[in-house]
């Protein structure tokens, strides 16, 4: 029986692939937390054919060319290549992203049956790219056969993501989640990543003003710290621009960052990266004040930005209320 293996990033197929423990492996990499969440539309060209000269973004952009040309893959759609295998298994971590891709991924194959009928779910309980291959090769994780309670429960969630408000997401709490067990886990912690009630602030950026706060860390130690969390919502690309928002901002609420913005172009310069990873930082009074919950980010400074399928802006701030855990409407 021919087997696949379909999973979230490269550091958990890197590992699964050294454990043994599947011929063929795809990682399907891409980051959902950030920016505009892809219409189905956007979902059916990433998923579909790679066209020649194609300049959109393609799942194949996230595998190594060895790897795709090693199982005849180089230009099929996703759902081409399942079709070549028995047995699909999907390999999920628990992070908030990775459990985004598992129900986009759902959502997108359930309109192919003669795929969906192959599917099964392989839930990890901590990051598999974490894992020593030897330690994974000893997992007896069950398989569960995907049936159709996934698949609408997925769709449901990923629908809820891509809305215009953040309602429907929050009203997923007050459901039965049970059939995706880390879904519910992922759902609390995106919420947690809505601006405050009272700081204007996610979750993610009030950790690194707490971690900055009464020494002077450099970027790569927020970046380290950062990555010991399991749970976090926030990969490596995202965090930098993250701290970019709160150091190179209108009124800064961080000091003593020397270079920026965080971009490929940044990393591209030896130079000029050295010189980011040795800033070191510090909070302003702004910071502070911030940190202690007795200013708002807000009156200070501009928001612009996505949230799943809601634009978040100044005018039109959805909240998040952490002591009371309840969504706060514009």
């Amino acid at each position: 029986m021919k087997r696949l293996i379909l999973t979230n990033d490269t550091s958990a197929a890197g590992s699964l692939g050294t454990a043994r423990l599947a011929h063929f492996l795809i990682s399907l990499n891409r980051q959902l937390v950030w920016e505009r969440l892809p219409s189905d539309a956007e979902l059916s060209g990433f998923f579909g054919r790679r066209k020649k000269r194609q300049s959109k973004l393609s799942w194949q952009d996230y595998q190594p060319q060895h790897r795709l040309e090693g199982i005849g893959a180089v230009g099929l759609g996703l759902v081409e290549l399942c079709s070549r295998f028995d047995a699909i298994e999907l390999w999920m971590d628990p992070r908030p992203n990775d459990q985004l891709q598992l129900i986009c991924l759902l959502h997108y194959l359930r309109a192919h049956p003669e795929i969906a009928s192959r599917l099964s779910l392989v839930q990890a309980h901590v990051p598999m790219g974490s894992q020593r291959p030897e330690v994974l090769a000893k997992w007896r994780l069950p398989a569960i056969k995907i049936s159709r309670d996934h698949f609408e429960l997925a769709s449901r969630a990923w629908q809820a993501f891509g809305a215009a408000t953040p309602q429907d997401w929050f009203g997923l709490l007050a459901t039965e989640l049970s059939a995706l067990p880390r879904l519910r886990n992922a759902v609390a912690a995106l919420l947690e990543e809505l601006p405050w009630r009272r700081t204007g602030l996610g979750a993610t950026e009030m950790r690194m003003l707490d971690f900055v706060s009464g020494w002077k860390p450099t970027p790569q130690d927020i970046g380290l710290h950062e990555a010991r969390d399991s749970g976090r919502v926030f990969g490596y690309w995202e965090q930098g621009a993250l701290l970019d928002g709160l150091g190179r901002c209108r009124k800064p609420l961080i000091s003593g960052l020397k270079e920026g913005p965080f971009t490929m172009e940044l990393h591209d310069d030896r130079a000029r990266h050295k010189r980011y990873n040795k800033s070191k930082l510090a909070l302003t009074p702004l910071g502070h004040a911030i940190l202690a919950q007795t200013d708002d980010f807000t009156r200070h400074n501009p928001i612009r930005r996505w949230w799943g399928g809601t634009k978040l802006t100044n005018k039109r701030l959805w909240r998040w209320d952490p002591d009371n855990k309840a969504l706060i409407a514009p």
